[in-house]
């Protein structure tokens, strides 16, 4: 008895019936799509992005593949009979042409989601490679894509589980489509646990898999005796030299110079990064402590781990047991009297925002401070039109280091969310723009601070703001 299904057909209703090639390829579809939103799910990416993409992407590389069968199997015979090209129940789909209508759509998808391209595609190809091993076995059944006539005696062994369905009209033939599988696995699994671990540039792992399935296509193309053809040539092979030539170039950064650079959207920590609002901080939290005969806290050890955290962070620590909520609230009330003669903007600060705003870049606030109480410092000091927007601590649940200030800012503004450079002063900031995936820049305005920021490892460091414009001007597209 055999494992495998001796019919082509897996379901039968009436008139209609359901192939086992589609339902393997809609499985391994499926498959690279949950491995894919897996991916997005890390990279902060909202979580129905994919779900659009993944229907309209299988249905472009089904049309793709199944014109570049046509084209290049019989171009007459189909275009001649247009109709027929639609019976793709009849069997005809080239991968090639599906990669190839695939990556098309991405890069409309991608441009008109305000994406980046190389980090969809490493997101996403290192998985078609599983879909690709789970179609071919759709192959199988269909008892094609195979290679020239062997022995029967080949399939002594290890083979010997293909062996009844390789025998076709009483001969048997090379199970080109099994070494098309398994490689498609290997190359997975290269890419996926190896080769990401030490990725260096975006587009990395889009190109490996150029590489990788262009040269095994091209070698199993040796022995299938089924290939399309252009002239005395194999299409699949041509295909596979130019996809290992262009995953090659890609890979050594040949491209880069070509490719079109996007701005990143810059966001700033607001208290220590922007606004000096130290004085009016400590002569808050003093009167919190004088009114609740807790003055003796107030030493420079105190006055220094204040600066950075949340309100909340700091009364729980010192209060344990009270209610935090309402302490933060006796704070702002002092808070929003000391800003008015207290608070002031850091150096370079104006000079830096205007740069970033004359150059036309996107620039936000995410901050543990309120949002009334930043929209009443940019009111004090006129900066209201060079921040841009602004994440306050009460419109997020979670507080720095956890990023969903940086992931609320970036939805809500509809910003260019794989290129994002978070500017702050404290660990706390630079551990929020890593979790994030953004580009980490921290600044330190006293020494005091600065092995403390160092220790966070951040990706830049300014110790004047006016240095952070040529940071952001020559910022690495990152992984």
């Amino acid at each position: 008895m055999s494992f495998f299904p001796t019919d082509k057909t897996f379901l039968q209703i009436g008139p209609f019936s359901i192939q086992w090639y589609a339902v393997l390829i809609l499985t391994g579809a499926y498959l690279a799509y949950r491995l894919s939103q897996n991916n997005a799910r890390k990279a902060h990416y909202p979580s129905d992005i994919l779900a659009d993409y993944f229907v309209f992407v299988l249905w472009c590389g089904i049309i793709g593949a199944r014109l570049w069968y046509c084209v290049f199997f019989d171009f007459n015979y189909y275009f001649s009979q247009p109709l027929r090209i639609l019976k793709v129940y009849e069997g005809g789909l080239a991968i090639h042409g599906g990669l190839v209508a695939g990556v098309l759509f991405t890069l409309w998808y991608c441009r008109r989601k305000n994406l980046s391209f190389f980090k969809m595609a490493d997101m996403i190809m290192p998985n078609v490679l599983l879909a690709q091993a789970i179609g071919r076995w759709g192959n199988f059944v269909n008892q094609e894509a195979h290679g020239g006539v062997v022995d029967a005696s080949f399939y002594d062994g290890i083979l010997s589980f293909l062996k009844d369905r390789m025998c076709i009209n009483g001969v048997y033939y090379e199970p080109t489509f099994f070494y098309e599988s398994v490689g498609c696995v290997i190359g997975f699994c290269l890419i996926v646990f190896l080769l990401k671990r030490h990725q260096n540039k975006r587009g990395d792992l889009f190109w490996a898999y150029m590489m990788w399935y262009g040269m095994l296509r091209f070698f199993i193309e040796m022995k299938r005796t089924d290939a399309l053809m252009i002239g005395n040539l194999k299409m699949a092979q041509l295909t596979s030299i130019a996809g290992v030539v262009i995953g090659v170039c890609g890979y050594i950064g040949l491209f880069e110079r070509f490719l079109p650079r996007r701005k990143p959207t810059v966001l700033f920590d607001f208290d220590g990064t922007l606004v000096d609002t130290k004085r009016a901080i400590r002569h808050s939290y003093k009167n919190v402590l004088t009114d609740h005969g807790r003055a003796d806290l107030f030493t420079e050890e105190f006055q220094n781990e204040i600066i950075g955290p949340s309100l909340w962070e700091i009364f729980q620590k010192y209060f344990p047991g009270e209610d935090s909520d309402e302490l933060v609230k006796e704070y702002r009330k002092y808070n929003d009297e000391f800003l008015k003669t207290e608070a002031d903007l850091m150096p370079s600060a104006r000079e830096l925002l205007e740069a970033l705003k004359k150059d036309g870049y996107n620039v936000g606030v995410v901050s543990v401070r309120a949002h009334r109480s930043i929209e009443l410092i940019n009111d004090l000091l006129q900066i209201g039109d060079l921040t841009g927007d602004s994440i306050g601590c009460d419109e997020v649940k979670k507080m720095k280091p956890d990023p969903e200030g940086i992931i609320t800012i970036v939805n809500r503004n509809n910003w260019n969310r794989d290129e994002v450079i978070y500017v702050g002063d404290s660990n706390s900031d630079i551990e929020a723009g890593k979790n994030y995936g953004a580009y980490t820049v921290g600044y330190f305005d006293l020494d005091s601070r600065r092995q403390k920021l160092l220790d966070a490892k951040a990706d830049a460091y300014a110790e004047d703001l006016s240095e952070v414009i040529d940071i952001v001007k020559s910022y690495p597209q990152q992984v």
